[in-house]
């Protein structure tokens, strides 16, 4: 079955305190290097500032989408038939469960930087994962997504079923 429009995007972007860390360690590439003059220290200030950029974007640039009756989050792809409830994170209750109530054999999309979440249970029994954890900027509307997907494609069965 194919979804025409995706009903939620979202890209967790790496706050800007990180890429103030990203200047600051190509700084001191530069400084390290300043003994041995002009061009080893510039050299060392591109380098290391890159490298950081790299760690920090790659890191920090994960993508959460529910598009074609699946959420994807980062390089995991689960269909929605397979998922149950969904419970909003938020404060407390959301760094507990990325703390002492996780389980180490959930999936998990965590950014600390995120302190709301969206914690959706598996229900596919061939599936060990018992839930999956998504740290998002919107988990309301990632729900809403993920139930319209839901409510469409046991719509469209609905209706395949009659005669």
């Amino acid at each position: 079955m194919e979804h025409s429009a995706v009903p939620y995007d979202e890209r967790l972007a790496a706050p800007a305190s990180w890429w103030v860390i990203t200047a600051l360690v190509a700084l001191s590439g530069g400084l390290i290097l300043l003994p041995l003059g002009t061009v080893p220290m510039l050299g060392a200030v591109v380098v290391t500032g890159l490298l950081a950029a790299v760690g920090v974007s790659s890191y920090g640039s994960a993508r959460i989408r529910v598009v074609a009756g699946s959420l994807v989050a980062g390089d995991a792809r689960i269909p929605v038939a397979a998922l149950g409830d969904a419970q909003v994170l938020a404060g407390e209750e959301a760094r507990a469960w990325r703390m002492h109530k996780a389980d180490p054999r959930a999936f998990m999309l965590l950014r600390s930087y995120i302190p709301t979440a969206l914690r959706v249970e598996v229900t596919d029994e061939t599936d060990p994962t018992p839930y999956v954890y998504v740290s998002t900027r919107r988990p309301k509307a990632l729900a809403a997504a993920l139930e319209a997907v839901r409510r469409s494609e046991n719509g469209t069965r609905d209706t395949a079923e009659r005669p």
